[in-house]
């Protein structure tokens, strides 16, 4: 009987220490997916208008396709799907890809200080080359 006892103790702790695991794991992922960009003009991405301004970044999703938000504060102030995409070299500080030729703003990639992986909107063939290359 003691031995029956001792099983189901064990059995429950390796649960718990399971579920602890798990639940370390998802938040330890979701620290990874933000970042932060500063906006000197108005922008496009994917169709929304983004203002001027300061934004904290952060993505959900599994595999390269991945939902974003733009907050200030704790205000939202967009969503808009992107790719994740690998870079070669991790940049040195936050960046946005720019586009002017349309005439208007319009950015195409963010990429963050210290990681490999970059955002891609819209057409991706700045991420199919997976380097750092500049635009």
């Amino acid at each position: 009987m003691k031995l029956n006892n001792l099983a189901k103790s064990v059995a429950k702790s390796l649960v718990l220490g399971l579920a602890v695991l798990v639940a370390t794991g998802a938040f330890a992922s979701n620290t990874n997916n933000k970042g932060s960009l500063h906006v000197l003009e108005a922008v496009e991405i994917n169709g929304q208008q983004i203002p001027a301004g300061y934004y904290d970044l952060r993505w959900e999703g599994t595999g390269s396709n991945v939902q974003l938000t733009f907050l200030q504060g704790k205000k939202e102030i967009a969503k808009t799907p992107a790719k994740t995409i690998e870079l070669d070299k991790a940049p040195v500080y936050d960046s946005a890809v720019v586009d002017h030729r349309s005439g208007k703003a319009t950015v195409s990639e963010v990429r963050f200080a210290g990681k490999k992986t970059a955002l891609a909107f819209g057409s991706t063939d700045s991420a199919s080359t997976g380097g750092n290359s500049s635009k």
